[in-house]
């Protein structure tokens, strides 16, 4: 094959494909359109997929089985699309910058270790008896009968107690205070 042959093949090509874009191109882009939830890029690019795979076979369009080469294209466009959606589903969706920027950073391991000797200390400073109920309610998760049954006192009494605790809390550790409410 000479280079004349060899341009004159790929112009002639070029041609039937620049016409089946011409002829088939907005029936091609309206079903894309529809298969791809209205977004035009997503069908822009199944489309020229489409026209690709037209160019890499040409055989297909030039069989004598059928008069219209539509069919083949609407179905290799549908395949198409189908594979991309089964695709964006299999992997986990994208995000965004703006959520990035909002989500909760939480402390890291250091950061909760010295919170956590923050509070030992600021608890050891409390009285006896609002420390017993402390630990009953928050650290063991006891309800205030719970804590009241195990403590030998009223339940007003550990709901008294408990407040008062929390608020010499609030004061020994300033920087807490968001999380003692």
């Amino acid at each position: 094959m000479t280079a004349a042959t060899t341009m004159t093949s790929r112009t002639t090509a070029e041609h039937e494909l620049a016409e089946l874009q011409r002829e088939h191109g907005a029936p091609l882009f309206a079903l894309m359109l529809r298969l791809s939830d209205g977004d035009r890029q997503r069908a822009e690019d199944l489309v020229q997929e489409t026209f690709v795979r037209a160019w890499q076979h040409p055989e297909a369009l030039r069989a004598d089985d059928f008069e219209s080469v539509r069919p083949w294209l609407l179905t290799v466009g549908r395949r198409l699309a189908i594979d991309a959606r089964r695709a964006r589903q299999a992997r986990p969706a994208e995000v965004g910058d703006a959520v990035l920027e909002s989500a909760r950073v939480s402390a890291d391991h250091a950061e909760r270790s010295v919170a956590t000797l923050d509070v030992r200390e600021a608890v050891k400073t409390l009285t006896p008896e609002h420390r017993e109920v402390l630990v009953q309610v928050y650290f063991r998760g006891a309800s205030v009968a719970e804590a009241a049954e195990a403590l030998g006192i009223p339940p007003g009494t550990v709901k008294s107690r408990a407040y008062y605790a929390l608020r010499a809390l609030r004061r020994v550790l300033p920087g807490y205070a968001a999380d003692l409410r």
